[in-house]
């Protein structure tokens, strides 16, 4: 089976590409550049948006795994709204030209505050620009689905827990905090609850997804159950052995993250079984 996987230079896409080729895939990877991806992948760096046939162009692919995405930690960015017709654009090149299966990196943000667990059929009311733009392709993905009938996946992905300096999540922040040096790293309260998944957890439940065609629609990237941040921050920093402490109350939470929400994980673990 071949797999392209756009942004798989990102910090989500290159543990992807890995879990694919861990179960035997054949992966075709691109992104701006590709110099962070397991040259075992076929890499084809590129701007994907100005691909005139990107199915012809990557190999005619049976699947494509969606993960391109700018700024994908700054909320408030206008880029998650200038960026959309392009994604839209590109997606819809890869479904008029016969792709038999659409796999497309969403987020939790995308339902923006709600509290309890979060299951496909939970109303979607995004507060940032960032659930706003990803809520739309959501559903623009989904209108394609009906007019070119192809395998529908729309993977919602939570908070995800790695030690790579490479990303721009908290404990990404932390790690690079804890290579620099310092020993106090500004904090919010810690007191809301949240979805947390190890990051190699993550990837491969990606890849298992696109893997297989039964389970489709909205699906959960999840643990299943919600966690304190404080907390799992705190696991993580003595996971890691970092002499960092946790300066509480140094930003305020943010007022679009609910103070309890977790992933209801029914679907990922039939996928897992």
């Amino acid at each position: 089976m071949k797999i392209l996987v756009t942004g798989a230079n990102g910090y989500v896409g290159q543990g992807v590409v890995n879990a694919l080729l861990n179960r035997g895939a054949k992966v075709v990877a691109t992104d701006f550049a590709c110099d962070h991806v397991n040259e075992a992948a076929t890499l084809l760096p590129c701007n994907l948006f100005e691909v005139e046939n990107p199915y012809e162009y990557f190999g005619k692919p049976d699947c494509i795994i969606h993960l391109a995405w700018r700024d994908g930690f700054k909320h408030a960015s206008i880029n998650h709204i200038n960026d959309l017709p392009l994604h839209y654009a590109f997606l819809e090149k890869m479904a008029s030209s016969g792709i038999k299966q659409m796999v497309v990196m969403g987020t939790m943000h995308e339902v923006g505050f709600y509290e309890g667990s979060i299951d496909e059929n939970s109303p979607c009311h995004p507060q940032s620009l960032y659930g706003i733009a990803k809520n739309a392709l959501r559903h623009s993905v989904e209108l394609l689905q009906k007019d070119y009938d192809f395998v529908y996946q729309w993977l919602r992905g939570y908070y995800i827990v790695g030690n790579t300096r490479f990303g721009c999540s908290i404990f990404s922040k932390i790690t690079q905090a804890a290579d620099a040096g310092e020993t106090h790293f500004p904090f919010t309260s810690g007191q809301n609850q949240f979805d947390f998944i190890d990051y190699d957890l993550f990837c491969d439940q990606i890849a298992a997804t696109a893997l297989q065609t039964k389970v489709t629609g909205i699906i959960n990237c999840c643990s299943g159950h919600p966690m304190k941040l404080a907390e799992r921050v705190e696991q993580f920093i003595k996971e890691n052995n970092y002499d960092i402490i946790l300066d509480y109350g140094k930003f305020p939470d943010r007022p679009y993250d609910s103070k309890a929400v977790w992933g209801n994980n029914n679907k990922i673990s039939e996928i897992m079984e």
